[in-house]
């Protein structure tokens, strides 16, 4: 059964199954505990787009002191997931719309290619088996469901795995450029793209193997092709005017 609070306008649900007052989270993982469920309720609209996140009542909610809450706050401000406005707090941020999805793809792929063919020139061994063993851990995982605990194991690793490709690289400023984009949590938090997953590890795969291979040239064109075909696949939540 949901608990409801209310923090001046806005209320926040949390199931009691999953926090309640006796939910004994750990000290050495509380931070991170409070940090993953606030991001869940923003990624699964419990704290709805645009809406104002009340401190004391996700304390309540959560059952924790607010210092972890605004802990938890401020990694997701640099998430890009809530913004913080002078004496109105913090609100969360609203969804992509189709613009901005292109525009986001559009700086993806700038970036992200030539990330990809310079991993491939440069990339050690110990980058490569990371990248190797984050692709092989996504695989069979699910893309989509009906809560962010069910497919947000999938859109971690993704996330993840561009971002090691980036750092691969060796260009501090162009893996900064890529990690700071956040692009899964925003595309994912639109709702998970149906079919994304298959789709996904065959063209990592074949990101990896280019990369593998230390072919500059077809890393970057794999790459390329990725995050063409992903736009596609993104866009096409708006064909029904969404």
């Amino acid at each position: 059964m949901p608990v409801n609070h209310t923090d001046g306008s806005e209320s926040v649900t949390l199931a009691a199954t999953e926090w309640g007052a006796g939910a004994g989270v750990k000290r050495e993982v509380l931070g991170d505990s409070v940090y993953e469920a606030v991001k869940a309720m923003v990624m699964d609209h419990v704290i709805q787009p645009g809406a104002r996140v009340g401190i004391e009542a996700l304390s309540r909610s959560l059952g924790v002191s607010p210092t972890p809450v605004r802990e938890a706050l401020a990694r997701l401000e640099a998430d890009g997931l809530v913004l913080k406005r002078s004496l109105s707090g913090y609100r969360t941020t609203e969804l992509l719309g189709r613009r901005d999805v292109e525009e986001l793809f559009e700086m993806r792929l700038l970036l992200e290619p030539r990330a990809a063919a310079l991993a491939a020139e440069r990339a050690g061994g110990t980058a490569l088996d990371r990248i190797e063993a984050l692709m092989e851990e996504m695989q069979g995982l699910p893309d989509k469901g009906y809560s962010f605990a069910v497919y947000g194991r999938f859109a971690v690793l993704d996330q993840r795995f561009h971002d090691a490709l980036a750092a691969a690289s060796g260009r501090t400023l162009l893996a900064a450029a890529v990690e700071r984009l956040h692009a899964h949590l925003h595309l994912f938090r639109l709702s998970p793209v149906t079919g994304g997953s298959p789709a996904t590890a065959v063209e990592h795969s074949r990101i990896l193997r280019a990369v593998l291979r230390r072919n500059a040239e077809r890393a970057e064109s794999a790459m390329r092709e990725h995050l063409e075909l992903s736009l596609v696949r993104h866009l096409s939540r708006y064909e029904d005017g969404a």
